[in-house]
C-alpha cells in the first residue's frame, strides 16, 4: 500500500475521531440550553395556568362574560335537556330562615326567586365559590344587588341590600361576606331576594336549598330544561324521563366532562367515544391547549 494511500486513511480517521468528539462536545455545550428551554417551558406553563385562572367561571358553559345585565345572554348560548349540578361546597347566603315570598307567580307577575326574612345590617354570604358577576344598582327592581357566577355553572343574585362589599371581577369562596341585608329597590320590608339562574334558566331555589334546617335538598340538583319552576311540573317531568317518554334522557342528551387531575383529551375522548377533534371543535380549543381541573367539556 502506497504511502499516499495510508495517508489518506489516517486522515479519515483522525476525521471520523474528531467528528465523534466535536458531537459529544456540541451535545455537552446543548445541555444548558436544554435546560433553559425547559425553564422557558415551564415558565410559560405557569403563565398559562395563571391566565386559566383568569377565565371567568363555567365558560365552557358560557359564551361569555359581561357586567352589564343580569339575564341577557349571547344567542350562542345553548342549554341542554339536562344537565347535573355540583351542589357541594356550598354555604346558606343567610343564617335566617323564614321565607316571606315563594318563587312563582305574585302580583300578576312572576316572582323569579325567594324572599327570606333579614335585617338590615345582617351579613349576607356567597353560596359558592365564583367570580363576582356584577355589582349594580336597580331603583325599580334588585336595588342593590350582588351577580355571581359559580364553577358548577349557576348564577346565584343577592338583591335588596343595604351595602354590596365585594367588587366586579372579584373571586370569592363559599361563606365569604358579599354585601349587608336591606330594603331597597323594590321591597316592601328589609328581606333578601335569592335567586338561582343557570344559563340564564330561573330554578326554584327551593328545589336545591332547604332554608328552614340551614342545608341543600341533595349533593347535586338535575337541571332539565324548562321544568324548574314549578313542583308538579318538574314531577313530571322527572317521570318522563325515567320512563324515556318526551325528554332525553342523561345518556342521549348532551353530555359534559368534568376535568380531573391527570386528563387528557385523548383520554376523554376515548370514555365518550368521540373525536379528539369533535371534542376541540365543541369546546372551541386546540389539540395543545391546556386542560384545566374543574374544567367542563362538553362531550357529545
Amino acid at each position: 500500500m502506497s504511502f499516499t494511500c495510508i495517508k489518506a486513511m489516517a486522515i479519515a480517521m483522525l476525521s471520523m475521531v474528531g467528528a465523534h468528539a466535536w458531537g459529544q462536545d456540541l451535545l455537552a455545550r446543548q445541555a444548558p440550553i436544554d435546560k433553559k428551554l425547559k425553564a422557558v417551558d415551564s415558565l410559560a406553563l405557569v403563565r398559562q395556568i395563571e391566565a386559566e385562572k383568569s377565565v371567568y367561571p363555567a365558560y365552557a358553559l358560557y359564551p361569555e362574560w359581561s357586567n352589564k345585565s343580569v339575564h341577557h345572554f349571547s344567542a350562542n348560548i345553548q342549554i341542554p335537556d339536562t344537565f347535573r349540578i355540583d351542589l357541594t361546597g356550598f354555604c346558606m347566603p343567610t343564617t335566617h330562615t323564614k321565607i316571606t315570598s315563594k318563587c312563582g307567580p305574585r302580583w300578576r307577575r312572576m316572582h323569579n326567586g325567594l324572599d327570606i326574612k333579614v335585617y338590615i345590617g345582617d351579613t349576607i354570604r356567597a353560596a359558592f365559590d365564583g367570580k363576582v358577576r356584577m355589582v349594580a344598582y336597580e331603583r325599580y327592581g334588585y336595588g342593590k344587588y350582588v351577580v355571581i357566577r359559580h364553577d358548577n355553572g349557576l348564577e346565584t343574585i343577592y338583591g335588596h341590600l343595604s351595602k354590596q362589599i365585594v367588587k366586579e371581577d372579584e373571586y370569592v369562596k363559599a361563606g365569604d361576606p358579599i354585601g349587608l341585608g336591606g330594603n331597597t329597590g323594590r321591597s316592601t320590608g328589609s328581606h333578601l331576594h335569592f335567586e338561582t339562574r343557570f344559563l340564564g334558566e330561573v330554578i326554584n331555589p327551593e328545589f336545591m336549598f332547604d332554608f328552614p334546617k340551614q342545608d341543600i335538598v341533595s349533593d347535586s340538583y338535575l337541571f332539565i330544561r324548562g321544568a324548574n319552576y314549578y313542583e308538579r311540573q318538574r314531577k313530571a317531568a322527572l317521570a318522563s324521563l325515567a320512563s324515556g317518554k318526551g325528554l332525553k334522557t342523561e345518556n342521549t342528551a348532551i353530555r359534559y366532562h368534568k376535568v380531573r387531575s391527570g386528563d387528557t383529551l385523548g383520554a376523554i375522548s376515548r370514555k365518550y367515544h368521540v373525536s379528539i377533534d369533535r371534542l376541540c371543535q365543541l369546546n372551541g380549543i386546540k389539540r395543545t391547549s391546556i386542560l384545566r381541573k374543574g374544567q367542563l367539556l362538553r362531550c357529545s
